[in-house]
């Protein structure tokens, strides 16, 4: 399995929090969007592609492409964040076999149904759903806006 550092769910993919905290607290060389929509809107690519910062790898796959590439052997000195706009997309990873230990829920925000979640993050009740389900699992689920900020454990929020 390739080395990710931090897998994180963020609505804007790569932005300013991504760009200018995570991205140098890890000292990631790489980036991989696991989005469908994402990966069949050219527009969409081509605007992210512009925004990833000079030097740093990005890649931009399906649910299906993104578990293949993930399952690949890893380049020793690759450092990877991982990026999906959902926690059911990581869900969805972790149940096709690959051994992500922790999810770091960010930046969410309003859309469709979902409703105020914990800080400035909001969830409809399938993503909530799917937290409680990775939680129980015994994966790492948690908050943090930023990597400077402190963790905020989600153990209530999950009801667990």
């Amino acid at each position: 399995m390739r080395n990710v550092l931090l897998a994180r769910v963020d609505d804007r993919l790569i932005h300013g929090e991504v760009v200018t905290s995570f991205i140098p607290y890890y000292h990631a060389d790489h980036v991989m969007i696991v989005d469908d929509g994402v990966a069949h809107d050219k527009f969409n690519r081509r605007v992210l592609e512009m925004v990833a910062p000079k030097g740093v790898k990005l890649e931009i796959y399906t649910l299906e492409e993104g578990i293949e590439a993930l399952k690949r052997d890893p380049d020793p000195d690759e450092k990877m964040i991982l990026l999906t706009k959902t926690p059911i997309t990581f869900e969805k990873i972790i149940d096709a076999g690959i051994d992500l230990k922790a999810v770091n829920i960010g930046g969410m925000g309003s859309r469709g149904n979902r409703k105020p979640f914990v800080r400035n993050c909001q969830a409809d009740e399938e993503e909530v759903a799917s937290m409680k389900r990775m939680y129980a699992r015994g994966i790492d689920v948690y908050y943090r806006l930023v990597a400077e900020q402190g963790r905020i454990e989600l153990k209530e929020q999950l009801g667990a």
